[in-house]
This record gives C-alpha cells, sequence and structure tokens, in this order.
C-alpha cells in the first residue's frame, strides 16, 4: 500500500513538473513554429518569383533568339552550319596523322587564325574523292582496257588526288619563306638602327612593323600579342621562329635570347646579326646571278635560237634552192 502511494505521488509530481516545463516553453515553441512558417511562406514566394523570372527569361532569350535569327543572312542560317556538318562528316574518312601535318603546314604558311583545319581536311578528301571520279570517267572513255590497266589508272588518279593539295600547300610554304627570307635583312637594319637610336627592343620592333607590311612584319606582331598577353620573350621569340622555320630566323633569335641571358649590349647584337643577313642575303643573290646562265639554256634552244635560225639561215636556203633550179 505504502509502495502504491509513493508511486502515484511521484506521477503526479512528474505530471506537474511536465505541465510547468511545457507552459513555460510552449511561448518559445510558438515563435519557433510562426518563425518556420514564414520562413517556409517566403521559400514559396522566392521560387514562385524564380520560376516566374526564370519563365520571363527564356521567353525573352527566345525572342532575342527569332529576333537575332531573322537578322542573320541566309548564309550565316543556313550555308555556315551544313558546311560545318559536311566538314566533320569529311574528317571522318581523313586519317589521324594528317591532323598535326596539316596543323604544321598552316603554321608554317601562316594562316592557322584563318583557315581551319577540319576545313583543309575536309578538302584534301573532296579532291581524293575527285581524282577517283576523274580517274573512272578516263577509264571509262578509254574503254575497252585491261583489268591491270583500269586498276593502274585508279590508283593514279586517287594518287594524284592524295598528293596535289600537299604539293600546292609546299609550294605556297616555299614562296612565303622567300618572302621572309627577302624581307630579314631590311627588318633588321631598321630594327639595329631603332634600337641604337634608344629604344628597347620591343619598342622598336612595335614602330617597324606599324610601317612594314609582308609576312615577316605580320609574325613580328604576333610576337608582340603574345608579350602583351603575358607570355615571356624568350618563349615568343622561340615560337616566331618555330612558325617561320627559316635558318636565319633561328639564329637570330638565339642570338637575342643569349643577349639578354648574359646582359649584353643588345644594339651589338642587333649590329652583328644585321650585317650577318646582309651577307647571307647578298651571297643567295650572288648564287642566283651565277645559276642564271644555266637555267636560260633551255629556253634558248627551244625558242631562241630556233628564231635565229629561220632568220639567218632561211633566205640563205632560199637563194641556194633558186640557184639550183636554174
Amino acid at each position: 500500500m505504502i509502495l502504491l502511494l509513493s508511486a502515484l505521488v511521484t506521477v503526479l509530481v512528474m505530471a506537474v513538473l511536465f505541465l510547468l516545463f511545457y507552459a513555460a516553453r510552449r511561448p518559445q515553441m510558438q515563435t519557433r513554429q510562426h518563425l518556420e512558417r514564414m520562413i517556409a511562406e517566403a521559400e514559396a514566394q522566392r521560387m514562385a518569383a524564380k520560376q516566374q523570372k526564370t519563365k520571363g527569361v527564356l521567353a525573352a532569350g527566345k525572342a532575342a533568339d527569332y529576333h537575332y535569327l531573322r537578322e542573320q543572312s541566309f548564309k550565316e542560317r543556313i550555308i555556315r552550319p551544313l558546311v560545318s556538318s559536311v566538314e566533320n562528316w569529311l574528317m571522318k574518312f581523313a586519317p589521324r596523322e594528317m591532323r598535326n601535318m596539316l596543323e604544321g603546314m598552316l603554321m608554317h604558311l601562316g594562316v592557322q587564325e584563318k583557315w581551319g583545319i577540319n576545313r583543309l581536311a575536309a578538302g584534301w578528301v573532296l579532291c581524293v574523292a575527285l581524282g577517283a571520279i576523274l580517274a573512272l570517267f578516263s577509264i571509262s572513255a578509254l574503254s575497252p582496257l585491261q583489268v591491270p590497266q583500269q586498276l593502274a589508272i585508279m590508283i593514279l588518279g586517287v594518287v594524284l588526288g592524295a598528293v596535289i593539295p600537299f604539293l600546292l600547300l609546299q609550294s605556297a610554304i616555299q614562296r612565303r619563306k622567300e618572302t621572309l627570307r627577302r624581307q630579314l635583312p631590311e627588318f633588321l637594319d631598321f630594327l639595329c638602327v631603332s634600337v641604337q637610336a634608344g629604344l628597347s627592343f620591343d619598342g622598336a620592333v612595335a614602330k617597324i612593323v606599324n610601317r612594314m607590311k609582308g609576312p615577316l612584319p605580320d609574325e613580328f606582331r604576333r610576337m608582340l600579342r603574345d608579350m602583351g598577353l603575358g607570355m615571356d620573350r624568350q618563349r615568343t621569340l622561340t615560337q616566331l621562329a618555330k612558325r617561320c622555320d627559316l635558318e636565319e630566323l633561328y639564329l637570330f633569335t638565339a642570338s637575342v635570347i643569349q643577349a639578354e641571358h648574359l646582359g649584353t649590349s643588345m644594339s651589338r647584337t642587333l649590329k652583328i646579326q644585321a650585317d650577318n643577313m646582309r651577307d647571307r642575303h647578298r651571297q643567295a643573290v650572288r648564287a642566283m646571278a651565277l645559276k642564271a646562265p644555266v637555267k636560260i639554256i633551255f629556253p634558248m634552244v627551244l625558242f631562241i635560237f630556233p628564231a635565229i635560225f629561220v632568220i639567218v639561215v632561211f633566205p640563205s636556203a632560199l637563194i641556194l634552192l633558186k640557184s639550183l633550179n636554174r
């Protein structure tokens, strides 16, 4: 009986304590619930506003895209995407090693920023296909032919279609190298005079490229642009020599880098390089002059000598024939 009364008293005391604790915590719980309800409502309103704003932005973007597409020409809307898709499809037929080869050729040609490798590779695939088509037309025109002859004509057409584009690119690269080699002595003379007048190397190059035109000033202009983007002078000069791929430019860039590292006089280094390039240019011109008599023999034999023979021998031959007829 005593245990039952003690348990009942304990329960009553615990209930009273729980009611007192609940009464003390109820205002805080109500405040927290109210805050949570306000936060949930604010979050719902923010999400609704965000969705509405997103819909508005999408609608505005669609309208802007629509107006932008309407402002574009037919070439930009239809032709260029079609050409790009055709180029990407034709690139699947080009060998993987050709990409590095074409990239090197475009770098030496100085048009890597204007011509795309995909377009050039697609053009090569089209040339191969054109060579095969011309070979088929030749086989049909020259029929009947034996199977080995047809196979030989087909292989010849494909090989010509694959080789001719590279020959044209190599020819353009050689012409550009000759132009670079002709402009280099004059450029170095101007650079030497500008540095001796008190300009820095970069300032002298900037002055010269603004007054000269051609592939060599374009390459030095690109070098200045790379330096403006944060590249150091050694790396830009190395990239310049690699793009031009000339022995003279390799010597020039190596001497400038060495002078910068050793702290020697830049004007003296440029003076030595200008004299050296001028001497090399003079020797190259002299070698070309010595080759001229040999090269002119074939045009003289084919075109000049027959005319001289006709002018000199033909009257004598006519007189001899008349005297014989008498």
